[in-house]
């Protein structure tokens, strides 16, 4: 499949009320990025971002307290990531989450125009 067509296909063109709109396919986005490799780079600078505002240390704190609360032999490895994920995802900064988002879309919008 080509770039354009690949590009275009991560777009879907009706929404949930039936009227036309220029929605993203999350799974055509990430189909896109994985085959031409910049996943990984996004996932490098999102880590970075996570490291410089503190969020790792703080999901590190709370898999602690998980630990500490239940007992070393009483819990399990999917036990803290139940418990963790949810508060991991609401304290992503929004910054964070608008600067990658941005990031994609600004990647997207030149590999279409190419």
């Amino acid at each position: 499949m080509s770039r354009r067509r690949t590009i275009d296909a991560s777009y879907d063109h009706i929404n949930n009320d039936g009227k036309e709109k220029r929605g993203v396919n999350k799974k055509a986005v990430n189909q896109h990025l994985t085959i031409e490799g910049d996943k990984e780079r996004f996932k490098e600078l999102l880590r970075r971002r996570l490291t410089e505002c503190g969020w790792r240390d703080e999901i590190r704190i709370l898999c602690r307290d998980a630990i500490r609360d239940k007992g070393v032999h009483n819990v399990s490895v999917d036990d803290i990531v139940e418990e963790v994920t949810p508060v991991g995802r609401a304290r992503v900064p929004d910054s964070v989450k608008k600067e990658l988002l941005q990031k994609i879309k600004s990647y997207l919008y030149e590999k279409a125009t190419k």
